[in-house]
């Protein structure tokens, strides 16, 4: 049967297979546009957007001068927007999975408060999750949440919702802040992270809005060795 997708995605499908199959690994160096454009009897711009568009995924990185490569496809996220991150693995074909350590209603303390402009001892929703990619742990996410905004957070049940899809469901994300650091995880963080503790980490601190309403506030923290963050900004050219 005759595939009806657009030129550039049948090329973007043929490199994915690659890809996701092992044949070309990490730091794998991909036919150049001329190549692509001649085997799929396109013009070089087409073969181009394919890959530009990988690129601008993740899953490939140019080198001036030298060509475009297969990128070393640690657990990602995105820097400018906020993903579930439930969907984020399984989008990578992998298995997802998390632990929930804790789930509780708090006092605010004095950062909790001021990050999420409430007064000093005010009730706060926590939990404290374990995310897993294939079983292996990439993020710790201890979040805070104001129950004026979400009264049934805490009834949740996170083996099956993760408190990302559960707040933007009732709470569509207008605006977000994130803080990004590296850091050194303590001995708890180092134990459940599974990582010894002079391991470098991604500390991302994340604070959500919906219109108004600022919604929550989260502390993540990503294994350095098998997490990366990605940004990136697309213009028309004038």
């Amino acid at each position: 049967m005759a595939t009806t997708l657009p030129l550039y995605q049948q090329i973007q499908q043929h490199l994915l297979d690659k890809i996701n199959s092992g044949e070309w690994p990490s730091h794998h160096q991909i036919p150049p546009e001329e190549q692509l454009a001649r085997d799929f009897q396109v013009s070089r711009m087409t073969a181009n957007k394919a890959i530009r568009d990988l690129v601008q995924k993740g899953y490939l990185t140019r080198q001036p001068g030298l060509g475009t490569f297969v990128t070393d496809r640690k657990s990602e996220s995105s820097l400018v927007e906020v993903y579930n991150i439930a969907e984020e693995v399984r989008s990578r074909g992998h298995y997802y999975s998390n632990k929930l350590l804790i789930c509780e209603a708090i006092e605010a303390d004095d950062e909790i408060a001021l990050r999420l402009g409430m007064r000093l001892g005010s009730r706060v929703f926590h939990t404290l999750i374990l995310h897993l990619e294939n079983e292996v742990p990439i993020q710790l996410e201890d979040r805070f949440v104001n129950p004026r905004w979400a009264p049934d957070y805490l009834d949740t049940d996170f083996s099956h919702h993760t408190p990302n899809e559960v707040l933007v469901a009732e709470f569509p994300i207008t605006d977000v802040e994130h803080i990004v650091e590296a850091v050194l995880p303590d001995h708890q963080a180092a134990e459940w992270l599974a990582i010894d503790m002079m391991s470098p980490c991604l500390s991302m601190v994340r604070r959500t809005w919906s219109g108004e309403q600022l919604i929550s506030y989260a502390r993540l923290l990503h294994p350095g060795e098998r997490y990366k963050l990605r940004s990136s900004m697309h213009r028309e050219p004038t």
